[in-house]
């Protein structure tokens, strides 16, 4: 694992425009930055953080890469449609149709993605959705999610506690997070084999601190949940009975300390979904790998995008 960090940590977005540009129907808060004849490539993050998960990532990709960087819908300062019935509003799909939209919008027509955590799930909507736009895709620390649901059990329901808090009908999660939402995101960032927060940039920690705690943020991330529990699934199922396959080459990351290689097996699983080739391997890292291990995320990244 790479040293702790300090408040000498690396510069912050150095090179990067931050702005708030119209994806779709939602205006999303983005990061742009890198080499801008390089490749494209979009990252999304997870919960409960936004884009900034990815600035030391991004400093070792920006020679080579044109990199997008924004904030999913609900997240960080992006917009927070309402869900609706359904919560389709934080489906997946619609996510992924925001994230293309943006690239659309910045004229990057065919891009690579990787996602972590949420941001992976995103990623593989896109991939289906938009299979001639993703050029190749890399995901971190994720089984997909029809499988991991279809699996429930003891084991999976302690592991995974969040996903079935988070999906209880409104407003009661948001309530029970929103008396200490500070504590609740600590012990997020801070667990899944992590060890606690050094891994994280002070900058980042006030940033997620700031875009977490708040009642509409975390009624948010709660829609997100729900979406997943149900239209997810629903579209996801709906791909595989059409025989909707992912159609570009496929790199997965995960931890070693983390808990989804624990109960899944990522390779075997994403393999069924996949009709290119599907690679992976095991980082010594917790589940916030980027963070954790910037350089050899990165690095990993660079071996797998580029020529």
């Amino acid at each position: 694992m790479e040293p702790p960090l300090n408040a000498a940590s690396s510069p912050w977005f150095v090179g990067f425009t931050e702005q708030r540009l119209q994806a779709g129907e939602v205006h999303l808060r983005v990061r742009t930055g890198g080499r801008p004849d390089g490749p494209p490539l979009v990252l999304l993050h997870g919960f409960p953080q936004t884009h900034v998960m990815w600035q030391r990532v991004a400093q070792e990709l920006a020679d080579d890469f044109a990199l997008v960087l924004p904030d999913l819908r609900g997240y960080g300062d992006s917009d927070r449609p309402p869900g609706g019935p359904d919560h389709a509003a934080y489906s997946k799909r619609a996510m992924a149709a925001d994230v293309h939209a943006l690239m659309q919008h910045l004229g990057h027509t065919r891009y690579a993605v990787c996602g972590h955590d949420r941001g992976g799930r995103v990623a593989h909507r896109l991939a289906l959705d938009q299979p001639q736009a993703v050029t190749r895709m890399c995901l971190i620390d994720i089984a997909p999610t029809l499988d991991m649901y279809a699996a429930t059990d003891m084991t999976f329901a302690r592991a995974y506690y969040h996903w079935f808090h988070l999906i209880q009908p409104a407003p009661l999660p948001e309530t029970m997070i929103g008396g200490n939402a500070r504590e609740y995101l600590h012990a997020k960032l801070g667990g899944w084999g992590t060890g606690g927060l050094a891994h994280l940039e002070p900058q980042a920690l006030a940033e997620y601190e700031r875009c977490f705690c708040r009642p509409e943020a975390i009624h948010s991330a709660c829609e997100d949940y729900r979406a997943a529990a149900g239209i997810d699934l629903t579209h996801d199922q709906a791909s595989r009975d059409r025989g909707e396959r992912i159609a570009c080459e496929l790199l997965l990351l995960w931890g070693e300390r983390g808990v989804v290689h624990r109960l899944f097996d990522p390779l075997a699983l994403w393999r069924a979904q996949c009709s290119a080739q599907v690679q992976g391997q095991a980082m010594p890292a917790g589940h916030f790998i980027p963070e954790e291990l910037p350089g050899p995320t990165a690095q990993a990244l660079q071996d797998f995008l580029l020529p």
